[in-house]
């Protein structure tokens, strides 16, 4: 399919302590594009992992071939003790990626299979269909929806996605998720303008896409919370995405 197209999608896979997870995620994103014919890469970016995450990275390589399969580590001065999960959903972890993206959309997605790679041919899809520049997932919308969160989170996730769109009216329906696909210099042109951390970060990303007029379609998606490792939603995290929040308000 995107052989014919001439389109090649890369997937940006970060990962801190994501050993358990990413051989599972991995074969399931390697059997959806080939099942698909459609022309792939998956660029694992690994943020100095203690629990072996890169050695399996690159026993993946090797099983699958270093063509679709590649580990880039980024240096370790650049995320380290606690702060590597909070780099993570920056931008810094994406721009890493894209400097050895080779395909003309991208990709990006959680590697602890909170995200299914099977809603990766709807992005695609959709894409087409309506020619977008962002294709988001959502989870509010549709047949979207969360599996695996406890009451409270599932309260927490609908009141700051709500006072997002009371604030900011982003003509978006799910502003926090991170399973995207964006034309590459689109992103990249959001990368430059985005000056998030966080949580607050995916947030930003669509509001600035609005800003600069790019056109956003989007996929119903379940979201599961992980089975292996620790969330990494906490008390500071929530915090800083209400700061976040406040300033993209005063901001945009």
């Amino acid at each position: 399919m995107a052989a014919r197209s001439g389109n090649k999608f890369s997937v940006l896979l970060p990962t801190y302590n994501e050993r358990e997870n990413l051989p599972l995620v991995v074969w399931l994103l390697v059997r959806t594009f080939r099942e698909s014919g459609t022309d792939f890469e998956v660029i694992i970016i690994d943020d100095g992992s203690p629990d072996g995450t890169q050695q399996v990275a690159e026993q993946l390589e090797k099983i699958y071939g270093s063509d679709k399969i590649l580990l880039r580590p980024r240096p370790k001065k650049l995320g380290l003790e606690g702060n590597s999960v909070f780099l993570l959903l920056s931008g810094t972890a994406y721009i890493h990626g894209m400097k050895h993206a080779t395909g003309n959309f991208i990709v990006i997605m959680d590697a602890d299979l909170s995200h299914h790679p099977k809603f990766i041919p709807e992005f695609i899809r959709k894409q087409k269909e309506g020619n977008f520049d962002i294709v988001s997932g959502t989870r509010y919308k549709g047949d979207g929806g969360v599996y695996g969160w406890d009451l409270k989170r599932k309260l927490i996730s609908r009141g700051a996605n709500f006072i997002t769109q009371v604030l900011l009216r982003p003509g978006a329906s799910d502003l926090t998720g991170s399973f995207r696909l964006y034309r590459k210099e689109v992103l990249q042109k959001l990368m430059e303008k985005c000056v998030s951390k966080g949580y607050v970060f995916q947030m930003e990303m669509i509001v600035r896409a609005r800003q600069l007029g790019y056109t956003i379609g989007e996929v119903p998606i379940s979201f599961v919370d992980r089975v292996y490792g620790e969330s990494k939603l906490g008390g500071n995290e929530i915090v800083s995405f209400l700061k976040g929040l406040l300033t993209l308000f005063a901001t945009t």
